[in-house]
């Protein structure tokens, strides 16, 4: 088994994805940036940061991804919803009479 950052990003990544796991992914993550076990620890001054850094950036770019592909979602299931018979988009409009 060959390990490299490239498949830990991707195991990262898809399992965060997952619905099942990405309770557990968050907490995890959560628990690493907020433990003082790390793979480079804080009392090294730059070097400690790096690995958190990287970490935080990762998990926020990932979970915004993750929320803004279920919001297209969310939007493209309304949006069959409302949907006609041929696919068109029906509008509700109050009609009002006129005087003449």
């Amino acid at each position: 088994m060959k390990f490299s950052i490239k498949a830990l990003y991707h195991w990262y990544r898809n399992s965060l994805r997952n619905p099942k796991y990405r309770g557990w992914m968050i907490a995890g993550t959560l628990a690493y940036l907020l433990s003082p076990l790390d793979i480079s620890p804080e009392f090294f001054p730059i070097v400690g940061q790096i690995d958190d850094l990287a970490v935080l950036t990762l998990f926020i770019s990932e979970l915004f991804q993750v929320f803004i592909e279920e919001y297209r979602q969310r939007q493209a299931t309304t949006r069959a919803e409302t949907a006609g018979p041929e696919g068109q988009t029906t509008v509700d409009v109050d009609a009002v009479p006129l005087q003449d």
